[in-house]
């Protein structure tokens, strides 16, 4: 199921992006940049382990996982967090949990488009990709 994810994501829509960086705690300038960039993101598999790398002209990040085990995250943002990525359906539900707070980050694959649905309380943004040629 997790193949259905692998390959190359370029980002082409955002929206509702501040109000959740804001619900993260994320500071103004922070939230100017990151509002802006559009990242790529490349999900890959060897074996059992999945590893999700997202690339912009600001900042890389990289984390590696199996599906169903809890990690150690340290987040493009600076959480450290205690991460688990499960697989529901037809969806990849990633779950972030620092400092008694939650946030979830839901992506799902439907042709060539990849929608990211990333949710802290009662605010929710999306991220809409499509798969690089």
């Amino acid at each position: 199921m997790v193949d259905a994810f692998v390959g190359t994501w370029n980002m082409k829509e955002s929206i509702n992006f501040d109000e959740y960086m804001k619900a993260l705690g994320i500071g103004f300038a922070m939230r100017q940049v990151g509002g802006r960039i559009k990242p790529t993101t490349i999900i890959s598999v060897d074996g059992d382990t999945v590893k999700l790398e997202t690339k912009s002209t600001f900042k890389n990040s990289e984390i590696s996982f199996k599906i169903g085990e809890e990690f150690e995250e340290n987040t493009a943002d600076d959480r450290k967090s205690m991460s688990l990525v499960t697989l529901e359906g037809n969806k990849m539900v990633h779950i972030q949990k620092w400092d008694g707070k939650e946030t979830s980050l839901v992506r799902e694959v439907t042709d060539n488009t990849l929608l990211l649905t990333l949710t802290m309380g009662d605010i929710v943004a999306t991220r809409h990709y499509v798969r690089a040629e």
